[in-house]
């Protein structure tokens, strides 16, 4: 090989190294603030009044690049920290009808298809686990916003995200049909950048 071509050739592997940074240099990860996360549910009562919770222990990250367009989310919720404002009912929903707590003491989303518009998120396509069964889900953005947090000194990213998933598809028939299959999930997330 002459000096010719292996000046090329060293020009080319240098400008691939150097792209190759530049696309991983765009990937940021974000843990989820806890305190201005949240994960809601409504679900029809006898087709009557909606009943709603929430889970009050969740943990999680999300990577992010908006350069390729392409992302990674994975958020663990404790169903036993399940929160309706009744402990009775609470009790009931931990319970073996339902969310069966103390044998599945975790639901866990794991999105890996973001899509978006510009930077910002518009939806992420992923896998809930939940009583150990893993249906696909998409939750969908209703509001994204990344900001300067003035206090933490980084960027904070995150949003309102809703789906609808049908309990039975995990296993949860219980008192089906007289309430309903379809559980709406509401999701505001804010992940502060590492």
């Amino acid at each position: 090989m002459n000096n010719l071509a292996l000046t090329a050739l060293t020009a080319a592997s240098t400008a691939l190294l150097a792209t190759t940074g530049i696309a991983h240099a765009q990937s940021a990860t974000y843990t989820l603030e806890t305190t201005h996360t949240y994960v809601t549910f409504e679900a029809r009562h006898f087709g009557t009044s909606t009943n709603r919770g929430r889970f009050d222990k969740k943990e999680g990250s999300i990577t992010l690049d908006r350069a390729a367009k392409t992302g990674k989310a994975l958020i663990t919720i404790d169903t036993a920290s399940i929160n309706t404002g009744l402990a009775l009912f609470d009790s009931h929903l931990r319970g073996e009808n339902f969310l069966k707590s103390k044998e599945f003491p975790t639901a866990t989303f794991v999105g890996d298809q973001f899509s978006f518009e510009g930077d910002k998120v518009t939806a992420v396509a992923g896998t809930l686990t939940l009583l150990g069964k893993s249906q696909p889900v998409t939750l969908t953005a209703t509001h994204y916003n990344c900001y300067d947090n003035p206090y933490l000194k980084r960027e904070v990213c995150g949003g309102d995200f809703e789906t609808t998933i049908q309990r039975s598809g995990y296993g949860m028939g219980y008192a089906l049909p007289a309430i309903p299959d379809d559980i709406k999930l509401v999701i505001q997330i804010e992940a502060v950048k590492q």
